[in-house]
């Protein structure tokens, strides 16, 4: 195994199971840094297909995003949506260049996908109340994003594995040639039983850990498809080098993308749901 990919995944992963742990300020930083290279990287890929979305309107709307969910207003994303994209229309209108059309759109997307998205983790990890049965006595919030790190990272590995060892039939030969149904399959039975095990030691209803589980592996997949999907429309490899051993942001978070807002509204919605009245 590359030592650089062992070191960087030990990094990045500790660094992302305490800031989950300390909420607050410090997971809202982690989340904005990830944003600001998702973005980043995302801009750079869309560039090979003639694409020209705006870093920065990309990167000022995360921040906005970042600042609404630390303070725990989703209800002010309305305004920074709309905001955002007549900020990407009046941009293009006055200094842009062609394709116009492309360029809006791009840009809006970019700062759903790049910072809307993964930002749901810090309005998940404010979900709930404390837990002082729990293995770890924190936020029902944060026992949700450690299933997520934990669900998504046994699904990964398994489904690497798993397509390795017994892979016969493609799951995605246009877009992901090298994926295989077998692996999803694995992929997706250790991610559900990982978030069985997480989630019974932070006292999550074993039925909830479960459904989790299988959400999360789906969604998990979904998300590396989508971002190969996009990679290859852009005839692009990797994201970027900027994490040794592993690629980009884009290439090591996409699985999570999708993850984090699928799996906070289930938990918003289903498991904590207080009725209508």
């Amino acid at each position: 195994m590359d030592c650089r990919r062992l070191i960087t995944g030990i990094v990045v992963g500790f660094t992302a199971f305490f800031s989950m742990l300390a909420g607050g300020i410090w997971l809202s930083l982690l989340i904005l840094g990830a944003s600001f290279y998702l973005a980043k990287e995302y801009t750079e890929i869309l560039k090979h297909k003639g694409f020209l979305p705006s870093f920065k309107i990309i990167v000022i709307s995360n921040i906005l995003f970042a600042t609404a969910a630390y303070l725990a207003k989703p209800e002010y994303v309305l305004f920074i949506v709309t905001l955002s994209s007549l900020m990407a229309l009046l941009s293009v209108l006055f200094k842009g260049k062609q394709p116009y059309i492309a360029n809006v759109a791009t840009t809006v997307f970019g700062f759903i996908y790049c910072g809307w998205f993964p930002l749901h983790l810090i309005l998940l990890r404010h979900i709930g109340n404390t837990s002082p049965s729990s293995f770890i006595p924190y936020p029902e919030g944060a026992n949700y994003c450690l299933v997520i790190l934990f669900s998504v990272l046994l699904t990964d590995t398994f489904c690497y594995f798993t397509g390795i060892k017994f892979g016969k039939h493609k799951l995605a030969p246009v877009i992901s040639p090298n994926k295989t149904i077998e692996g999803s399959i694995g992929g997706a039975l250790f991610g559900i039983i990982s978030a069985v095990i997480v989630g019974i030691m932070l006292c999550i209803p074993w039925y909830h850990a479960m459904i989790l589980g299988l959400i999360i592996s789906a969604s998990a997949q979904l998300g590396d498809l989508c971002e190969s999907m996009i990679k290859r429309d852009a005839g692009v490899k990797d994201s970027s080098n900027i994490l040794p051993g592993h690629g980009g942001f884009l290439d090591r978070l996409d699985s999570y993308i999708l993850t984090i807002p699928i799996v906070y509204y289930y938990a918003l919605y289903i498991i904590n749901f207080k009725g209508w009245f």
